[in-house]
Parts: structure tokens; C-alpha cells; sequence
């Protein structure tokens, strides 16, 4: 094992992010403030049907679960596109580092951006709604899987990506739409019951309703029944990762 190169490559991918603090860190925190004025204010005291909740306390965890996934997956996509369109992406073929080290670096480097994004999204909203974190555990169990999960896509998606246009296509017609889908920004018992069963099917929902119940204690489904689900698309999402860059899939073209 080379942890060093491994270190060394996840530090590259950390910093890389860190360095455009506007993108990681200023954006989250005001799209927290446009989120509570549109949100907090237009919608007043209304609460969620069948969940004894306000809407801006049910609205806040899916929030932040959003933005988790969108900033795992952008994170390993846009810097393996970047590499392919720079053409120095050959540089880490050639490097003394496994499969495992290199999809472990990147993996760990989208977790460390998808959690500092939370954070940064969850402080500044904390004065304004009420998190009471009754299971803070089960909150980081999703939050870590979701952003291993999404920042496996992404790396699937760079790899199979060869130009901006294809990760576009897959940022709109497929990441977008299951994110949106999941139950962000409304119950999934507010749906009829066909589209409740379809959704049933979507993995996001149960990364986005386990985490809202270790945060503040609801949600459409609990996640004890959701965790088994959750972890296997975990460990195939690592594992194709793996495997396709073991292969070298489309990075040899």
C-alpha cells in the first residue's frame, strides 16, 4: 500500500476545493439566507401534512442533503473530466498507486467537501429553526453514504464523460430529476399512491429521509428499514468505482 501517494492525491483534491472557497464555502452559506428568506418568510407557519413539523424545519435536512450530493459528485467529476480535457489525467495512470488508493483518495476527498458544504449550510440557518439532532449518528451514517455514493457517480460519471457536454447530460437528465424527486422539498406521503411506489425506487429518498430523521426526529419512512438498502448501494457504487479504474474504462481511449 502507498499511503503516502494516497495521502498526497487526497490532499491534491482537498485543497483543490478549498481553493475556491467562494464555489465551496461563500455559495452554501448564501444560498442558506435565499433558502430561509424565500422559504421562512413566504411560507410562514405552515407545517407538513401528516408530520407534526414546521415546513422550514422539514425543509432544512433535505436541504442540506442536497447540497451534499450535488458538491460529492462535482467534486470527483469535474476533476476527472478536467484531467481528460487537459489531457494529464494519463499522469495518474502512470502514478505508483493502486485502484483502491486512488478511488479511496478521491472518495474521501468528495466526504470531506460534502460535510465542510453541511456544515457551513446547517450554521448558518441553526438560529432561525429548531434541529433537535435525536439521532445524530444515524444523520452521519446517511450523510457519509450519500456522499461515497454520489462521489462514486461522479467518478463513474468523469470516467465515462468526455467532454463537459456529457457531464452535463448526466448532472440534468439524471442527478438533478432524482434529486428533486426524493423528497426534498415535500413529503412523499403528500403523492399519490402510484407515484409513492415509484418512489420507492429511488435511492436518493432514503438518503434524504434518514438523514432528516436523525436530525430532527421525523419522516416518511424509518430509516432502520432503509439502512441495509443504503449500504449496498454503498459498497456497489466503491466497488464498480474499483473495478472500472482497475480497467482503465474509457481513461485508455
Amino acid at each position: 500500500m502507498n499511503l503516502r501517494g494516497a495521502w498526497t492525491l487526497f490532499g491534491r483534491e482537498t485543497r483543490r476545493f478549498f481553493k475556491v472557497k467562494m464555489q465551496t464555502i461563500v455559495a452554501p452559506a448564501l444560498t442558506a439566507m435565499l433558502y430561509l428568506i424565500v422559504f421562512r418568510y413566504a411560507m410562514g407557519n405552515r407545517s407538513v401534512p401528516g408530520l407534526e413539523v414546521s415546513y422550514f424545519t422539514f425543509l432544512v435536512p433535505g436541504l442540506a442533503m442536497m447540497a451534499m450530493m450535488q458538491n460529492a459528485f462535482a467534486n470527483t467529476s469535474s476533476s476527472l473530466i478536467a484531467g481528460k480535457i487537459m489531457n494529464v489525467h494519463a499522469h495518474l495512470l502512470m502514478a505508483p498507486l493502486s485502484a483502491v488508493e486512488v478511488i479511496g483518495a478521491f472518495l474521501l476527498a468528495a466526504v470531506m467537501r460534502a460535510l465542510v458544504v453541511a456544515s457551513v449550510f446547517l450554521l448558518v440557518l441553526s438560529p432561525f429553526v429548531d434541529l433537535p439532532m435525536p439521532h445524530l449518528g444515524m444523520a452521519l451514517l446517511f450523510a457519509i453514504c450519500a456522499s461515497l455514493i454520489m462521489g462514486g457517480l461522479g467518478v463513474i460519471a468523469g470516467m465515462w464523460a468526455q467532454k463537459f457536454d456529457d457531464m452535463a447530460t448526466v448532472t440534468n437528465f439524471i442527478i438533478m430529476p432524482l434529486t428533486f424527486l426524493s423528497g426534498v422539498f415535500y413529503s412523499v406521503q403528500q403523492l399519490p399512491p402510484l407515484w409513492q411506489q415509484v418512489n420507492s425506487f429511488n435511492p436518493f429518498f432514503y438518503l434524504v429521509d434518514g438523514f432528516r430523521f436523525g436530525l430532527i426526529g421525523v419522516g416518511d419512512t424509518h430509516p432502520a428499514s432503509a439502512v441495509g438498502f443504503v449500504l449496498t448501494a454503498t459498497l456497489i457504487t466503491t466497488v464498480a468505482c474499483w473495478r472500472l479504474w482497475h480497467i482503465g474504462w474509457r481513461l485508455k481511449d
